[in-house]
């Protein structure tokens, strides 16, 4: 491995330090080394914050040395002013020679700007180290500027014989998740709520569960709830509308006076194609990464309009016989993961 690999994959492992927190921000890595020697290093802050060029530069106590230096950086920094200043600027100022750079910003406001400012003010570019693994670390980011619409990413759990929920006489009264799977395997799903910027559920899902859509089993923030609710149906006993996350629900009723207070609203039209409404609305909102939880009708509708990017399945150990059935999916998984008694399953839509 050459050292510009080598340094390339130590900006990758500084970047995942931003997952959860930096979005709609990009989770950039960056590495400063001179004369072989890391010097500093930096990762992307909570979003608002200074991104991952600014935070190696700024610990590097003599900037002197920076004239001497290699920044190593997992995408290409930015040219244009945001909540702060452009990278490139700063890049420029303490005259960094050389900048590495995994991948170029698909950013309409960058996409290029970046790796040419640098060039023209006489640093020496070199793109496309370890491109790949860079893309994958920021497919959110990238999969958002390029394809207008949010990282997709569905998830479910099964039983055995291939059920999702059990039959009604099997439930209780009061509304509450019918558990599949074991303790771990749920935890790693707060895990992932904390790493996503947006939960989206159907109406049935909170009619039938309640559930609070939180990373109360996880440290990390709580993703915002994107909930469907087309006749507003859903009541204010229900956790989605407590306002202890941000709420966005997506509706075809207009009557205001059936909207709960400090919650967000989005009309759309049921009778037409769901899917891309809904990602129009993600993406108008800035938000550029979203776990599809359920249920059955709205995993399988983003299924068959092939509109997702991961999906991630759960099967547990026990039956239900009868019951609602799981989403159909057509791939084979890339991944299969034992959690004790459970599996899960990835699966990409590359």
């Amino acid at each position: 491995m050459s050292l510009d690999h080598l340094y390339m994959q130590r900006a990758l492992l500084l970047a995942k330090n931003g997952l959860g927190t930096t979005a709609p921000n990009p989770m950039v890595g960056a590495v400063l080394v001179c004369n072989e020697k890391i010097i500093a290093e930096g990762y992307t802050s909570p979003y608002g914050g200074a991104h991952a060029e600014v935070n190696a530069i700024n610990s590097v106590e003599d900037k002197s040395i920076l004239a001497n230096s290699t920044l190593y950086v997992t995408l290409e920094p930015c040219s244009h002013h945001g909540k702060t200043p452009p990278c490139a600027d700063l890049i420029i100022k303490h005259n960094i020679p050389r900048v590495v750079i995994g991948t170029l910003d698909s950013h309409e406001k960058v996409a290029g700007k970046g790796k040419r400012m640098l060039e023209e003010s006489g640093c020496k570019v070199t793109l496309g180290v370890l491109e790949n693994a860079c893309k994958e670390h920021h497919k959110r980011f990238l999969t958002f500027h390029q394809r207008k619409r949010p990282y997709i990413i569905l998830k479910w759990a099964q039983t055995s014989d291939g059920f999702i929920a059990p039959d009604k006489n099997k439930r209780k009264a009061k509304a509450e998740p019918y558990w599949i799977t074991n303790s771990y395997s749920r935890q790693i799903v707060h895990k992932w709520r904390s790493e996503e910027q947006a939960i989206l559920v159907g109406t049935k899902t909170v009619l039938d569960d309640n559930p609070k859509l939180n990373t109360r089993s996880w440290a990390g923030t709580s993703p915002i709830r994107i909930v469907m609710d087309k006749k507003l149906n859903i009541g204010s006993n229900h956790h989605v509308l407590d306002v202890s996350s941000p709420t966005i629900v997506i509706t075809q009723n207009t009557d205001e006076d059936k909207r709960a207070a400090n919650i967000a609203y989005e009309v759309i039209d049921f009778s037409k194609n769901q899917t891309t409404q809904i990602c129009q609305v993600l993406y108008k909102r800035n938000i550029i990464s979203v776990l599809i939880e359920g249920g059955a009708k709205t995993l399988q509708t983003f299924i068959d309009e092939n509109l997702w990017d991961e999906a991630r399945v759960f099967t547990g150990k026990n039956n239900f016989k009868k019951g609602l059935k799981a989403p159909r999916m057509n791939k084979e998984a890339f991944k299969s993961i034992t959690i004790e008694s459970d599996i899960l399953n990835i699966y990409s839509n590359d």
